[in-house]
């Protein structure tokens, strides 16, 4: 199997991140692999979507630290079209290059889309992960999984929805990740809410959210693939995030902690709930955060943390998603372009 990763930039590339740990294991297992960074994205004079990409030589790696320090070692790259791939998955995010480099933010997805002219696999699906460039999809799912929440620039109606939620609300900006510009506003603090709103506003939309009290213990990461929480010998693929003292976020990114999950009953209603939509749009392999009974963030671009869950499961979840995609390379081979690309990437 020939399988292509973009991701935002191979040197910034952690050893912890899921995209390595798939990478590496299925290099182990003698796939070839690429990993590409959005600045070596082309187009060909073809029509095919080309990259110069990045190979780790020799045959195993013991460690991610290892695989990577040898992609980041490597000296040539190699040019590769996207009618020689049989899996595109696109691991770049989005929000960590709108402030530095803005025109790489839809680079992924709009040469994903150009794969797909080649037969090539592409998940998620890139015409879906289009319309999910920023928090507005999350509101696309059905109202009982969601907080309570608005989207405007208008201070007025943020200061109506803060009343209507008994003085306590989340504000955020609706670009963004990673807990980036997340502020929890209450009556003490309500002095500050022109400056928050300012302060926010000036990279767009503000989301205005109920506080769920629950969310001061944290949340949880639930790994979701082909429309189903991801489960492997009596454990799901989980973990929970919580808090650095005195922060609301629990965004491993900005200080939280890493955790074991217990997966409730209650959570996974919240993916049955989601799972026709997730599936219609062709969202092969997504990261969903969860406090109590609602659904916080749906993470569709690059969902990460899957190494935490196999640690605390002790579990290797990585297998499950490296078995799924055998599987529909295998349906491709069998079944061609009768069956689209979007169909294709929720396929069990």
């Amino acid at each position: 199997m020939n399988i292509a990763f973009i991701v935002n930039d191979i040197r910034t590339e952690k050893p912890h991140y899921t995209t390595l740990l798939l990478a590496k294991k299925m290099h182990n297992q003698g796939h070839q692999v690429f990993l590409i960074g959005v600045d070596q994205l082309m187009y060909t004079r073809e029509g095919h979507m080309g990259a110069y990409a990045i190979r780790a030589p020799g045959k195993s790696y013991k460690s991610s630290e290892t695989f990577l320090s040898a992609l980041q070692a490597v000296k040539q790259r190699i040019k590769i079209l996207s009618k020689d791939l049989d899996i595109l998955m696109l691991r770049n995010d989005p929000a960590s290059d709108d402030k530095t480099r803005p025109w790489a933010v839809t680079a992924g997805v709009i040469f994903g889309q150009v794969a797909l002219n080649d037969q090539v696999i592409v998940l998620n699906d890139p015409n879906s992960l289009s319309y999910a460039a920023n928090k507005m999809y999350f509101q696309h799912f059905p109202e009982e999984v969601r907080p309570n929440a608005i989207i405007t620039r208008e201070p007025r109606e943020i200061l109506e929805f803060f009343e209507e939620n008994n003085g306590q609300i989340i504000l955020k900006p609706l670009q963004g990740s990673g807990g980036k510009g997340v502020f929890l506003v209450k009556k003490d603090n309500i002095n500050n809410l022109n400056q928050i709103i300012e302060a926010i506003s000036r990279d767009g939309y503000i989301i205005a959210q109920e506080y769920l009290p629950e969310a001061g213990k944290g949340d949880t990461r639930l790994f979701v693939m082909n429309g189903k929480a991801i489960y492997s010998k009596g454990k799901y693929a989980a973990f929970r995030r919580v808090a650095a003292e005195g922060d609301i976020r629990s965004n491993i990114h900005s200080g939280g902690k890493a955790m074991e999950a217990a997966v409730t009953d209650e959570m996974l209603h919240i993916v049955e709930v989601i799972s026709p939509k997730l599936i219609k749009d062709g969202m092969f392999f997504v990261g969903l955060d969860i406090v109590g009974k609602k659904l916080l963030e749906i993470n569709v671009f690059s969902p990460g943390g899957l190494l935490n869950a196999c640690k605390f499961a002790n579990v290797d979840f990585a297998q499950k998603i490296i078995e799924a995609l055998e599987r529909k390379v295998n349906y491709r081979r069998i079944y061609g372009s009768m069956i689209d690309n979007k169909t294709l990437a929720t396929m069990n």
